[in-house]
């Protein structure tokens, strides 16, 4: 089994996700606040619980399985040699989402099986399962409504932010191949044969050890959210970074960039989102937004958006969508509604987070363009008025 001399931020992440556990599972594990726990997760190597949770730590790491033992050990162990010594540059945690549509009666035979547990959702019966990943911790999310969400986490270390920009693009041309031989890998013993392999990648880059301040950090973070200016993209065979001095004025100076959306709040976090992904920084981790509350609203996007993508796909084919009638157009109405509507105890960053998600993916737009094809396909076949 393996031991921790001194437990840190880092390790104490590691933990959470080789537990597979939320930070609410996991505070009440411990018998501390959510809170406690989220400070802990997105702070610096310098950040040490107080000596009693050191030894309640050490206590769930003994009573861990192996398997989680073993998941905690690579997280904890790996290095990224190629990009830079220990000490320099800045830590990040990249979240990627890969969703793909397979149907709805595939979705049900899956969170049937005895890999996918249930998990609540708000207004979605979604099954959850960890899956193996060589550099990180994957999560696949199947929704009743047939669509497959996977998520990894991976822990990074950078000298510069066009090395993060141009792993971005490489390891992408690794990640789709891998994300559809996983999802043919699940619907194997559903005897599915409709499903569509995914087609994209969706990054959101958590900062936890900046090496900026001041306005360079809000450049820093807008140049996550949107990478593609830190890489030259027509060099071969993958994108190659842009030279240091490029990034140095980008930093200094920032860039005008009208598809960058802020949702950050002043004192508290730094955030920003674009059709290219998101990224995050926690300035007060007592009072800024959880990992999970990120992760959440950004799985419910991406499975909205692959199911949309299947009923236009269905569209330009020249067909008439066909959906089971519990996902049909009032199933996008709720949707579209559950989105875009405030709730009454939502808080203001998780406003602003949901509405720079939705508006940078386009996602209200698809839900609309889908509701009316699915509707325009039931009224021709008298199940509604026209």
């Amino acid at each position: 089994m393996p031991t921790v001399q001194a437990w840190t931020g880092r390790e104490t992440r590691a933990l959470l996700q080789a537990l597979r556990m939320s930070i609410r599972d996991f505070a009440e594990n411990l018998g501390v606040s959510e809170r406690t726990v989220s400070k802990w997760e997105a702070g610096r190597d310098a950040v040490r619980p107080r000596p009693e949770m050191q030894a309640a730590l050490d206590t769930a790491l003994s009573r861990a399985g192996s398997q989680a033992a073993d998941r905690f050990v690579a997280a904890t162990s790996r290095v990224v040699l190629q990009h830079a010594p220990v000490g320099a540059g800045y830590r990040v945690q990249s979240h990627k989402f890969i969703p793909a549509y397979t149907s709805p009666s595939a979705a049900t035979k899956l969170a049937t099986q005895g890999l996918f547990q249930r998990r609540p959702h708000e207004w979605l019966d979604v099954s959850i399962a960890g899956l193996p990943h060589p550099e990180g911790i994957c999560t696949a999310h199947v929704f009743e409504c047939g669509v497959v969400v996977l998520h990894i986490v991976q822990e990074l270390h950078f000298r510069t932010l066009a090395a993060l920009a141009a792993w971005r693009y490489a390891s992408y041309e690794e990640d789709v191949p891998w994300a559809a031989d996983q999802v043919a890998r699940l619907l194997s013993p559903a005897s599915s044969s409709d499903h569509v392999a995914p087609e994209y990648v969706l990054s959101m880059y958590v900062l936890q050890e900046s090496a900026w301040t001041g306005d360079e950090l809000e450049n820093a973070l807008r140049l996550m959210s949107l990478p593609s200016v830190l890489v030259n993209r027509r060099a071969r065979p993958c994108p190659e970074p842009v030279g240091d001095d490029v990034e140095l004025r980008l930093l200094a100076q920032g860039f005008d960039q009208p598809s960058v959306q802020s949702f950050g709040v002043h004192g508290v976090s730094l955030g920003y989102a674009s059709w290219a992904g998101v990224a995050y920084h926690a300035l007060s981790p007592e009072q800024a937004l959880m990992v999970d509350d990120l992760v959440s609203c950004e799985v419910d996007v991406q499975m909205l958006w692959a199911y949309c993508r299947h009923i236009q796909r269905q569209v330009e084919d020249g067909r008439d969508p066909a959906m089971p009638p519990e996902f049909g157009w009032r199933f996008l109405r709720a949707a579209h509604s559950r989105l875009t509507t405030a709730r009454a105890r939502e808080t203001a960053q998780h406003c602003m987070m949901r509405e720079a998600a939705l508006s940078t993916s386009g996602l209200p737009a698809r839900l609309m363009q889908a509701q009316a094809a699915l509707r325009e396909t039931a009224a021709l076949s008298g199940r509604v008025d026209a």
